[in-house]
């Protein structure tokens, strides 16, 4: 599907960071060691912007009413009463921006606001995409009935796996693409994202050691959960998979929005501008063939353990850069270069996290922590 006179510089981005964070004592901070209300002092502390709501959605928990929340697995009461949120860090999120470069910048400004209110309470952020101590979340105690009956959508019945994972949402839309061009977008992102993910990979570690992988978060997660989201505006236009691709939006500023959810938790915030870059090229590009409804686990699985250090996939991931490269306007085609250097060097973020593992026996040293 072509995207026809549909012009680059239309496109709004949106930028969704989760992160984990370790307090002054260097403990790594999670469900099993914090609970809700200690991180969301930190939340207390930060403005609300009420332009935001055009385009952010509070939840009816209010948990989502700033940029900043606590992210977590919600328990109710048999009667649906809510109880509390066990915690797995924090996300900051920006409103819908008209560039990149303005999503990237309100983030990073947010990131700066979110240290400056943590540093009262000793926390600072780490950046990896899986909780590198933990093997599991198990709900205690277990579901009751009416949690399991409200639990119904895919996403919802795979939530214990979000508790252990950390990465971004990177959105767009274009107010001239219509719902089917979008989700054509969509189709494609999901089928080329093995390809892809391997550019954010930082999640080397599992259970307090090296795992064999560049990514345990990919190998665990993508394919029971999404590569990606599509909002449309109704559900006649929502295409039946498992996991969801396309997905009722809740707000009017949600629809035709392509939602990106593969990739690692980035080394650095600064690494979006040339993933953001990347999905834009891809999404304009005309000459890559590929779609699928739902992600390959296997080939997930696959990229998640060997990345570029395997021929096949750093040749593959070689052709797709070069055609979103060539897909975006000569101006911004310099963006990518960071993802060019990865692949001439055949490592991925998460290398550079082993060297240090190797170098320290450290773990938490390695993730920054």
């Amino acid at each position: 599907m072509s995207l026809g006179g549909v012009p680059a510089d239309g496109f709004r981005f949106g930028l969704e960071d989760e992160f984990s964070v370790v307090d002054s004592n260097g403990r790594f901070l999670d469900f099993s060691n914090t609970t809700f209300d200690e991180l969301d002092r930190v939340i207390e502390k930060l403005p609300v912007f009420d332009d935001d709501y055009r385009h952010l959605r509070v939840g009816d928990l209010g948990i989502k009413l700033k940029r900043w929340y606590i992210e977590g697995f919600e328990r109710f009461t048999d009667e649906g009463e809510y109880i509390r949120t066990d915690p797995k860090g924090f996300e900051i999120r920006t409103p819908i921006c008209p560039s990149l470069d303005e999503a990237l910048a309100t983030l990073e400004h947010d990131m700066e606001r979110w240290r400056q209110a943590a540093e009262e309470f000793g926390y600072q952020p780490i950046r990896t995409a899986l909780n590198p101590l933990q093997r599991e979340y198990i709900p205690t105690p277990p579901l009751n009935e009416w949690e399991i009956a409200h639990r119904q959508t895919p996403e919802e019945q795979t939530a214990h796996i979000h508790m252990l994972t950390y990465g971004p949402d990177i959105s767009f839309s274009h107010p001239d693409l219509t719902i089917a061009e979008a989700i054509d977008i969509g189709k494609k992102l999901t089928y080329y994202s093995p390809l892809i993910v391997p550019f954010s990979f930082t999640s080397p570690f599992f259970e307090g050691r090296p795992w064999g992988g560049y990514s345990r978060r990919t190998f665990h997660r993508t394919g029971p959960r999404p590569s990606v989201l599509v909002h449309v505006g109704s559900e006649g236009e929502r295409v039946a998979s498992f996991p969801t691709l396309t997905d009722l939006a809740r707000l009017p500023a949600e629809v035709g929005r392509i939602e990106f959810k593969a990739f690692d938790c980035p080394p650095h915030t600064g690494l979006y501008m040339a993933l953001g870059m990347l999905l834009l090229g891809i999404a304009l590009d005309e000459s890559l063939p590929g779609r699928a409804t739902v992600p390959d686990a296997e080939s997930h699985r696959h990229s998640a353990m060997r990345a570029f250090d395997d021929d096949e996939i750093r040749s593959a991931a070689s052709n797709v850069l070069e055609a979103a490269r060539a897909a975006l306007p000569g101006e911004w085609r310099w963006h990518l270069e960071p993802l060019v250097a990865m692949l001439d060097a055949s490592r991925t973020p998460a290398h550079a996290m082993l060297d240090i593992y190797h170098d320290t026996g450290d773990v938490l040293a390695a993730i920054g922590g």
